[in-house]
């Protein structure tokens, strides 16, 4: 009987882990920062998706060092939640089977 009790709440911690990590991803910008050379010049496009599809928009010839550096770390940011959130699935997954 402990240990249900502590594998419940440990399901409850897990759950409330995961809508923490995906409330994150959503507050992140979205998209990524990509630089493109076409004719010897460089062009920056930010390219997300929307409704299944690859969106490139046009940002500019040149782009500030805060924006490269907030998308980046945006990237950075995202992959690591998606693991993190990946991590808790597989173990809510686990503990649901357990109890």
């Amino acid at each position: 009987m402990v240990i249900k009790s502590v594998l419940k709440e440990e399901l409850r911690n897990s759950r409330q882990l995961k809508k923490r990590y995906e409330s994150r991803l959503k507050a992140l910008p979205k998209g990524s920062l990509i630089k493109k050379k076409i004719k010897n010049h460089q062009y920056y496009y930010l390219v997300l998706r929307e409704k299944g599809k690859v969106r490139f928009i046009y940002k500019g010839k040149k782009v500030s060092t805060a924006e490269k550096n907030k998308y980046a770390e945006a990237r950075k940011m995202r992959a690591k939640y998606r693991k993190l959130l990946s991590q808790v699935n597989k173990q809510i997954k686990f503990l649901e089977k357990s109890l």
